[in-house]
């Protein structure tokens, strides 16, 4: 275990160049990979069911930070989690047609709840990510910045996995605020 890790960190503006009074949108794109998705899969959600360890929380958090030497923070820091619920059920609704499969799992992202069928959609919901940042151009001033993006993870032990914490920095992006 301890093979996991966050993907490229993607940042996504809408343009490179924007007025003092604009607002600008910075989606900040990444996955996190290696063990802890590949073990998260249809035979460990059933053996943890069947040792009672039926919840899987993932911290995560991601900064803006723009500067050089002394970086500030850019907007506001996300520092939340998203949770698995692993659950038994006859529901005829959750069907799967390849067999009958009885135990499935909840991701709550934001406190909205998501079921999905297979096993990939749910590593999707859990371990893909898409935060949006929503800043003043006024606030970070006139000039050109740049703006990088910090990403943090963690989780406890579970029947499938250690407990681990994992960290990755984004490329710089420019943005020339007239």
């Amino acid at each position: 275990m301890g093979n996991s890790k966050i993907s490229e960190i993607l940042l996504v503006d809408g343009k490179d160049q924007y007025s003092s009074n604009d607002t600008i949108e910075i989606n900040v794109q990444f996955s996190i990979e290696g063990d802890i998705r590949n073990s998260f899969n249809e035979a460990n959600w059933t053996k943890a069911y069947n040792n009672n360890d039926v919840s899987f929380k993932l911290k995560y958090g991601v900064k803006l930070t723009a500067g050089g030497f002394r970086k500030k923070e850019v907007g506001k820091t996300i520092d939340t989690y998203r949770k698995a619920a692993i659950f038994w059920t006859r529901n005829p609704k959750l069907v799967n047609p390849m067999k009958d499969r009885r135990i499935w799992v909840q991701v709550a992202k934001n406190f909205e709840p998501f079921i999905r069928l297979s096993e990939e959609e749910v590593r999707q919901e859990l371990f893909d990510f898409n935060e949006k940042f929503i800043i003043k151009a006024s606030d970070l001033g006139p000039g050109k910045h740049k703006i990088e993006a910090e990403v943090f993870a963690s989780w406890q032990k579970h029947d499938y996995t250690e407990s681990d914490s994992i960290k990755n920095n984004s490329k710089e992006i420019e943005i020339t605020i007239g």
